[in-house]
């Protein structure tokens, strides 16, 4: 079973990782994040680097997933094969899509993976690798809340993704406080209200967290606080104002 199918009692904070980084996902894992997210879609990371960075958290107490682009099933296998616990599949607009997102997870002939296990800790028994692997689609169109009811259907998904500034985007809507726009709003609700009536675990990208408590509060489940670089910027100005601040020593 996916580890982010597990203690759903309470939210599960995310950070998010978009450029290779020897400490960040394990500074995440300090800070007592539940999960850490690697982009392979929008973010300067390849193969390589990623598979370097699960590797360094073999024995951290942190769950990962990596965004992916889309369902080819090759990209998908390789993070899988490195140890990523989890697919985030991006722009998921139709059943068949979410579909091909989960047979990418899945081995012969339930779905079109190849066998090929890159770390001896995984084991090497197909249906324990293929069960531990969790596929989330990603939500971030009207065009896939039309039909969030046959996504969110498709057999074998672990839980829906939601990405509010495409979502926005799509929608006519700003995309700068996109999660506070009562017609995106009333979509993410929609999602979430759907997705949880089918039993999958709902996400969503907050951004910052005041967001993500109010995305807790709606109900969410997996939610992503923050990047590497925001986490880094707001520490680096917190820290820069306590030294330029006019207060005596």
């Amino acid at each position: 079973m996916s580890v982010f199918r597990q203690d759903l009692d309470r939210p599960r904070w995310g950070g998010w990782v978009t450029a290779p980084t020897l400490i960040g996902p394990e500074e995440f894992a300090r800070a007592g994040y539940d999960y850490v997210g690697f982009d392979a879609q929008h973010g300067y990371l390849d193969d390589a680097g990623i598979a370097a960075m699960l590797r360094r958290l073999e024995h951290v107490p942190i769950a990962t997933a990596v965004r992916v682009p889309n369902a080819d099933p090759a990209p998908i296998g390789r993070v899988l094969d490195a140890g990523a616990d989890a697919v985030i599949i991006a722009m998921i607009e139709s059943a068949d899509q979410a579909a091909a997102a989960v047979a990418a997870t899945r081995y012969p002939p339930a779905g079109v993976r190849s066998y090929g296990p890159l770390r001896a800790s995984l084991g090497h028994d197909p249906a324990a690798l293929a069960a531990r692997a969790g596929v989330f689609a990603m939500i971030e169109t009207a065009a896939a809340v039309s039909g969030i009811e046959d996504i969110c259907a498709v057999d074998g998904l672990t839980g829906i993704y939601v990405g509010p500034a495409d979502l926005a985007i799509s929608m006519g809507a700003d995309v700068v406080g996109a999660t506070r726009n009562d017609r995106v709003l009333e979509a993410i609700g929609r999602i979430h209200h759907t997705a949880t009536a089918a039993g999958l675990v709902t996400g969503i990208h907050a951004g910052d967290g005041v967001t993500g408590k109010r995305m807790a509060q709606l109900g969410f489940r997996m939610i992503t606080l923050a990047s590497e670089s925001q986490t880094l910027r707001r520490g680096a100005a917190e820290h820069l104002r306590e030294a330029t601040a006019e207060t005596k020593i």
